[in-house]
């Protein structure tokens, strides 16, 4: 069974107050200028720190890595530590690639195409107004960074709460918390992130290198895995 990463970034869907008595209009600014920066963005790259708690057994795993995002939705989500792997959205199809154990996951490109989906919440693609109810959950722990709370309209069961923390100068997000239905958590922050950042078609391709088994679940309704939502 695949390690993805339930993110995957997750979440990535996708927050006390933002102000002191943060008004409604407050806030609804706020999501349309986060909104009207990724709009004007086509490209991006950035540095990631991810962590993914089992809240049953209390474990914790750290990654780190970077990601690649290019419009309309490709995807390079590779981590370098603890172990390799990537991540790969490309125009068709999504990969989940584990070198270490020269397996690879193919899924429909569809799971990264609802816009509750972690990978659409951490680029900026989501339609918070339309698919989430959004409150302040500002404190004094949050420093600079503008922080909201995620409720999604229609939860799932890898996505019933997320957390945004933006960057009030450029309106960007700086870190993701999301929470499935079991109350576990995936947090994900960016660093060193560079918009509309060079990037090229070839970083969105991807083949099983030789001697790589590939687990096929595109035709999957449900797969057992499901890498870009939690």
């Amino acid at each position: 069974m695949s390690r993805p990463l339930r993110i995957l970034f997750c979440a990535f869907l996708i927050l006390g107050l933002f102000v002191q008595g943060a008004s409604a209009a407050d806030i609804s600014a706020t999501v349309k200028n986060m909104q009207t920066a990724y709009a004007g963005m086509q490209s991006f790259r950035a540095d990631f720190t991810q962590q993914l708690l089992q809240r049953e057994s209390g474990v914790v795993e750290k990654r780190q890595g970077v990601i690649l995002f290019q419009k309309p939705l490709r995807v390079r989500w590779e981590t370098a530590e603890p172990h390799a792997e990537l991540l790969m959205v490309t125009d068709k199809e999504i990969w989940n690639y584990l070198p270490d154990e020269e397996l690879a996951y193919r899924y429909s490109r569809a799971l990264a195409e609802d816009s509750r989906s972690l990978i659409q919440v951490i680029t900026g693609q989501s339609a918070l107004s339309r698919d989430f109810d959004v409150e302040s959950a500002q404190s004094a722990d949050d420093g600079n960074l503008v922080h909201l709370l995620l409720y999604p309209k229609e939860p799932t069961t890898e996505l019933t709460e997320a957390q945004i923390w933006l960057d009030p100068s450029t309106s960007l997000i700086r870190r993701v918390i999301v929470m499935d239905f079991y109350g576990n958590t995936n947090t994900i922050e960016l660093q060193n992130l560079k918009p509309n950042a060079s990037v090229a078609d070839k970083d969105f391709q991807f083949t099983p290198p030789r001697g790589t088994e590939v687990e096929d679940h595109v035709e999957a309704k449900h797969p057992t895995a499901r890498p870009l939502m939690n």
